[in-house]
């Protein structure tokens, strides 16, 4: 396989790049309006994380005070109401003594009444074991009691915070909410002035459930996330719309400015061989004016001196005619002439065309259909221009149809846009899309003979009368040029 690009690949390769190159800015812009968005949307996230976070150590240090409160007054009411009346009653504490248990456990239950406490336990201060809880099942357990037990035996009260589950919780993906906070204080003496004594009895223990507070904190967090997640799609949103819009009005833009440069570089490529082709073809046209002349004189002369080689006479005249006509077409193109506008009938113009034609169409079978418009209004058009541009055009089709063929001209009045349209449709062999592209450019031929400025001079004077000429063609399936004129 040939890796090698053809000149258009090539050609549209370095478009594309320019194009790329000129929308490099704004991909830049592009690329930093996304970013931005992500950042802020990430940035959105961690705050969420932070205000959470935030929430549920106010909600810790909250109910911890609340706990210890509580936990100093259960320690007071029991040494005051249980504590002392045992020693009096029975010389001693005995919690295996089913009537100190009874009293104990209404003065803590009494205490904790409407508090929404889960429990609260009493370890023993020699041993660890649970001497009493709110939960009948956890008393006389051993080595229950952690780090948090022994803490409070060294006379610090401190607290422990417990939970599971985040966000993801409310969609069931992680476990269900649940926090819980367990704190200790050393259960100490109390004395008559109300202040703790020295001597640690045990360690009370008080759990409270907040659940209920960590799951709110929960359901704030996932608002959060998700009101900043609504936020974040409306501005991607606006924001994609918007950029989609802006690039392709920038790319429109720079393919504009594109193809300017572009015709304003062929331009002026044109511009300087026109200037050469002029410069050169004037320089021809004198000397070949008088080859000619020569030409003419000498065939006259061989005619009586030597009768039957006359005709090596004519050639160079034929030939100093062909290059005359090469050169005319030269300066044409070079120096395209002035218009000469006034009213005109584009009907007459293409019969005129047509009958000039009409021996080398029925020379070649080509049949001819015409559709002339009898209401097309008279227009500004310098006839001898329209007459040549029409003739060019007629002159491609007919060589495209060397074998025979149909040929079909229509003129029509287009109300809406105010113009006439010319329709000059061959069935000949027809052309690709890529020489279609080409076929008005100067010098782009694909015949044996001919300058190849034909269409590009026809594409001149269509023009210089304000008006447009296209082309449509498939391979093996006829030519159509579209010629259109402003009526208005």
């Amino acid at each position: 396989m040939d890796s090698k690009k053809q000149p258009h690949e090539v050609l549209d390769s370095i478009r594309q790049q320019k194009l790329d190159a000129g929308l490099q800015p704004f991909k830049l812009v592009k690329y930093f309006s996304f970013s931005s968005l992500g950042v802020i949307l990430i940035f959105t996230l961690f705050l969420s994380w932070i205000i959470s976070n935030h929430a549920r150590r106010v909600m810790l240090e909250q109910s911890e005070e609340y706990s210890l409160l509580l936990a100093e007054n259960i320690n007071q009411q029991v040494f005051r109401r249980f504590v002392l009346p045992a020693v009096v009653r029975y010389g001693g504490i005995a919690l295996s003594n089913p009537e100190q248990f009874e009293n104990l456990d209404r003065i803590v239950r009494g205490v904790i009444q409407g508090l929404k406490i889960d429990s609260v336990t009493i370890y023993d201060s020699r041993v660890n074991i649970i001497s009493y809880s709110t939960v009948a099942d956890l008393v006389g357990k051993k080595d229950v009691g952690g780090v948090e037990y022994k803490k409070s035996l060294e006379g610090e009260a401190n607290s422990k915070f417990i939970y599971s589950g985040s966000v993801f919780s409310l969609l069931s993906v992680t476990p269900a909410v649940s926090c819980q906070l367990r704190t200790y204080i050393p259960f100490r003496q109390v004395r008559d002035e109300g202040e703790s004594g020295g001597v640690v009895m045990g360690v009370i223990e008080i759990v409270k459930d907040l659940s209920k507070e960590y799951a709110n904190i929960i359901n704030l967090q996932a608002r959060i996330i998700l009101v900043s997640a609504a936020v974040m799609a409306v501005l991607f949103l606006v924001l994609r719309t918007i950029v989609s819009r802006a690039g392709k009005i920038m790319e429109a833009k720079a393919l504009e400015r594109l193809k300017l440069e572009e015709t304003l570089n062929q331009t002026e490529r044109l511009a300087h061989l026109g200037t050469m082709v002029a410069t050169v073809s004037h320089e021809i046209k004198s000397p070949l004016g008088i080859v000619r002349s020569t030409a003419e004189i000498l065939e006259k002369r061989i005619q009586k001196v030597a009768p039957g080689n006359e005709h090596l006479a004519r050639i160079i005249v034929d030939e100093a005619m062909r290059l005359n006509r090469i050169v005319v077409e030269f300066l044409d193109f070079a120096r395209p002439q002035k218009m000469h506008l006034e009213k005109g009938n584009i009907n007459e113009i293409a019969e005129k065309v047509l009958a000039f034609i009409n021996p080398m169409l029925k020379e070649q079978q080509i049949v001819l259909t015409t559709d002339l418009a009898l209401d097309l209004p008279a227009i500004a058009i310098d006839r001898d221009q329209l007459y040549r541009a029409l003739l060019n055009i007629l002159l491609n089709a007919v060589q495209a149809m060397e074998g025979g063929g149909s040929l079909r001209i229509t003129t029509q009045y287009q109300d809406d846009k105010r113009r006439i349209a010319i329709l000059i449709r061959d069935s000949g062999a027809g052309m690709t899309e890529e020489k279609a592209a080409q076929i008005f450019e100067p010098f782009f031929t694909d015949k044996n003979k001919g300058t190849g400025l034909g269409l590009a001079i026809t594409r001149n004077i269509i023009e210089s009368h304000g008006g447009e000429i296209l082309v449509e063609s498939m391979p093996q399936e006829g030519t159509c040029f579209t010629i259109c004129l402003p009526a208005g």
